[in-house]
Order: C-alpha cells, then sequence, then structure tokens
C-alpha cells in the first residue's frame, strides 16, 4: 500500500520532470520505473525512493540543448561511474563539508530554474536558448504571444494545489487531482494547448544509448557535466538520506546508497530514462505511508510500469501546461522556507551572504561552479572569524600578564605578538595560553621568535596554561622546557 501512494505522487512528477529534462514525457516515467527496480534494491536504506528530480532536469535542460539526448544519455552514464567509484572509494561522508546555507541556496537556484523553465509551457509560447535564462531573454528577439486556454489550465492545476486541504493529500496527492481535472477540462472544451503525446507501451523505446554509436574521440567533451550530473546526484540522494533517516528513526549507509545510485544510473540510460537521484518529497510519502523495506520502491515502479501499459491513452492527453502547473507548485514548495527565514530573521550575515551568492551563481552559472563558490565563500568567512582573538593585559611594576582565548594561526598571531612587545621594559612577561584551543605551525614558530627577541633585551617570556595539543606544537618547533610555568 505504501507503493502505490509513492506511485500516485511519483506518477505525475515523473511525466512533468521528464518534458522539462528536455526529453519527453515516456523518458520521466521510464526513469522512475528503473530507479525504482534498481536504485531501491540496492539503496542505502530502506525507504529511499529515486526517480527524476526537479534539480537534476534543471541542470539537464542545458544539456539537451548542447547535445541532444544521446549525449545526455552518455552523461548519465559516466555520472553513475562516478558516483559507483565514490561510494566504493567511501566518500559518501564529503557531503557533510558543504554548509547548510549553501545547500539551501543552492536549492533555492533550482527552484528559480524551474519556474523560469516552464513559462513555455504554462503560457503556450516559444523560446529559445541553452538554459533558463537565455530562454526567457530570447522573447525579446521572438515575441510572447500566450496561448490563453494553457495559461488556463496551468493556473487552473496551481489553485488546486494551493487550496488542496493537507488532510486529504496525505490520501491522494493534490498533483494526481489537479492534473486528473485539469485533463477533464481540456478534453471536455476541446482547448488547443500542447498535450504529452504518444506513451510508448515499452521499456525500450527507439531513443536509448546506444554504445555502438558512441564517439569515444570526443568523450572528454562529456566529463564536465557529467561531474556536475555526479555531484548534483551525490548532494540530492545523501542530503534525502540524511533527512529521511531522522524521520524514521533508521541508520542510513551513505556509501551504499551512491554504490546504488552509481549502479541505477548506468543501467537507466540504456532504457532511454534519463538521471535519477533520491527524491526527498517520494521518501518522505513513503515513510509516512507506511514503508517498511525496499520493496516499496520496488512495488512504486511496478505499480508506474502498470500505469504506463493501461494508462498510456489517457496520459497521452495530459497538457503540458498542467504538467507546468505542477512544477511551478513544486519548485515553490522545495525552498526550504524554514531555513531561510530562520538565517534572515536571525540575521545571522555570512549565512544570508552565503545563501544569496550560491543561490545568484547556480541561476547563473550551475551547480558545481555554485557549490564550490558557496564553500570557498563560507571557508573565507570561517577563517575571518575564526582570526578574531581576544587579548587581555595585566601589567605590574616588573611583570606583566598577557592572556589569549581563541585560536592562534597565522592570520591572528601578529596581534598576540604585538600585544607581548607593548611590555619590553618589563622583566618578566608570562603568555597565559590557557584560552587557546589549539595553534598552527606559523603561529607557535612566531612566537618562538617572540622569546628569542625578548632574550635580547634580557625580558623572560614564559608561556603557561598551554593545553597538551598547544604544548605539543610548541615542542616540535623546539622551544626550550625552561619557558614553560
Amino acid at each position: 500500500m505504501s507503493g502505490v501512494t509513492v506511485a500516485a505522487v511519483a506518477l505525475p512528477l515523473a511525466l512533468a520532470f521528464g518534458v522539462s529534462s528536455g526529453a519527453d514525457a515516456a523518458a520521466g516515467l521510464i526513469t522512475a520505473i528503473i530507479a525504482g527496480f534498481i536504485i531501491s534494491a540496492f539503496s542505502g536504506a530502506s525507504y529511499q525512493i529515486s526517480g527524476p528530480t526537479g534539480a537534476m532536469t534543471a541542470v539537464l535542460i542545458g544539456i539537451v540543448s548542447k547535445y541532444q539526448l544521446q549525449g545526455v544519455f552518455i552523461v548519465s552514464l559516466l555520472a553513475g561511474v562516478i558516483l559507483l567509484i565514490c561510494g566504493i572509494l567511501k566518500l559518501g561522508k564529503l557531503v557533510n563539508l558543504i554548509p547548510m546555507p549553501v545547500v539551501t541556496g543552492f536549492t533555492s537556484g533550482i527552484a528559480i530554474i524551474i519556474a523560469l523553465g516552464q513559462v513555455d509551457n504554462l503560457f503556450g509560447t516559444v523560446s529559445k536558448g541553452e538554459n533558463a535564462i537565455s530562454k526567457l531573454l530570447s522573447y525579446g528577439e521572438l515575441g510572447f504571444s500566450p496561448n490563453w486556454a494553457a495559461l488556463l489550465i496551468g493556473l487552473t492545476v496551481i489553485v488546486i494545489m494551493a487550496v488542496f486541504p493537507k488532510k486529504w493529500n496525505a490520501k491522494v496527492p493534490s498533483s494526481l487531482v489537479a492534473i486528473v481535472i485539469a485533463t477533464i477540462i481540456s478534453v471536455a472544451l476541446k482547448l488547443d494547448v500542447a498535450v504529452v503525446g504518444e506513451i510508448p507501451k515499452t521499456l525500450l523505446p527507439q531513443v536509448r544509448l546506444d554504445v555502438t554509436n558512441i564517439d569515444f574521440a570526443s568523450l572528454s567533451n562529456y566529463i564536465s557535466p557529467a561531474i556536475t550530473i555526479a555531484a548534483l546526484g551525490m548532494i540530492e540522494s545523501l542530503l534525502c538520506g540524511a533527512s529521511a533517516s531522522r524521520m524514521k528513526n533508521e541508520s542510513f549507509d551513505a556509501d551504499q546508497e551512491l554504490i546504488a545510485q552509481g549502479i541505477g544510473n548506468i543501467i537507466i540510460p540504456f532504457f532511454g530514462g534519463v538521471p535519477a537521484t533520491a527524491a526527498i518529497a517520494r521518501t518522505s510519502v513513503a515513510i509516512k505511508s507506511g514503508c517498511e523495506t525496499r520493496l516499496t520502491g520496488i512495488f512504486h515502479a511496478l505499480f508506474l510500469l502498470a500505469s504506463m501499459f493501461l494508462l498510456g491513452p489517457v496520459m497521452s492527453q495530459l497538457p503540458l501546461s498542467a504538467l507546468a502547473g505542477v512544477l511551478i507548485v513544486t519548485a515553490w514548495r522545495m525552498n526550504e522556507w524554514h531555513s531561510i527565514k530562520y538565517i534572515f530573521s536571525k540575521k545571522f550575515k555570512s549565512a544570508m551572504a552565503q545563501f544569496l551568492i550560491t543561490m545568484i551563481c547556480t541561476v547563473i552559472f550551475d551547480l558545481t561552479v555554485a557549490i564550490v563558490i558557496g564553500v570557498v565563500f563560507a571557508v573565507v568567512m570561517f577563517v575571518i572569524s575564526a582570526a578574531k582573538l581576544e587579548v587581555s593585559v595585566d601589567k605590574g611594576d616588573a611583570d606583566a600578564v598577557v592572556k589569549a582565548w581563541g585560536n592562534v594561526f597565522f592570520a591572528n598571531v601578529q596581534q598576540l605578538a604585538d600585544s607581548v612587545s607593548e611590555f619590553e621594559e618589563c622583566n618578566n612577561i608570562s603568555l597565559d595560553m590557557s584560552g587557546v584551543l589549539s595553534i598552527d605551525f606559523a603561529g607557535a614558530n612566531r612566537i618562538v621568535e617572540l622569546i628569542a627577541e625578548c632574550e635580547t633585551k634580557n625580558v623572560q617570556l614564559n608561556l603557561c596554561g598551554a593545553n597538551a595539543k598547544v604544548r605539543k606544537m610548541f615542542e616540535r618547533t623546539e622551544v626550550k622546557e625552561t619557558v614553560f610555568a
């Protein structure tokens, strides 16, 4: 029953994500089916449900535009190999190095790309370009002439999903209800709107990866987008698993999940599907509907497969604007509004900057660039924050005590040295390091130099209160034992 519930949620999303990726609805459905069978079986937890996702489709738009579908299949295959290697090398913990504001900013950037990418389907217009921004700008050249019937269908879906009672949504997904109502309206009124088109009743469509047609000489061209897809697959799947593990209070094997994602994405392109990742929406539905084992993901795939054969003619009449409406609501909901409100209401300036920079870079550039910039910025801000060293001074007639709090390293050790140098007229100076948590080589080396400078001026500089870690660093720099008080 959990598999049935998840399939009801996954069906409209699979169709919508298939279309929005630049492929077709059938590709999205096939991706969900194959991912359900394979990735669920090898997953790092019982509750992970994988398939096409909004974040992935946002990245695929540019890849489809540049390399066509065969290029997407090759990129998916390479990304699967990368994920498999990462899992074997046990690199699952790397995702923990990405700060929360960076992940939140990346998610919001993806949401913006998804929403912008649905303008054509929602309004029934035509654009051109390799990404959502270029498509939007192309309206200045091509003009913008909305199909009001398509817009009516799309807005109907958005309104239904917005007002649909949450207690009903637990049993019948609002997206499914909205699409059914929109399709009935479209067919009954014979509206002139673009539809999904024929859904093939096969898992081996004509358009799929053919190894014999791969140009191995140009394979290097696909390395960069493959890394992007693999990075996105790793981030989405592991964050989904970590979040869901808390929901279900069950352990999560990050490395096994990467292996599962790798195997799945290696196999999916041979069936004509697009790259898949774990999806938090479908995973949370699985948990709330009573998921116990990996069979939930497998049964959800079985029901999707049945729908392909039994509901194909109905799905072929689904208006593209209805699917666009589903994706726009999905884009809105995928924003981590609670985290965003917390960051900005509490005015954490560093976190606000990380969020905004990552979000903007995600929209303008791509995932890997955005994540790298976000993480580098976070590290720089941390270094700036960590460089703040508190120093206090207690001076007597012939003695002085200088006390430091914080981490002493290359960026702030001179501040400490200057504080000590102010009392060179004293006979004895005690450098109290009981508040110093750690010290790096540059910091320790500068203090060793300072001890030598004091000796030339007949001033005794003693170190006191150093913890074992700090003292060990000084011992490695061959500080005389006599300087320790």
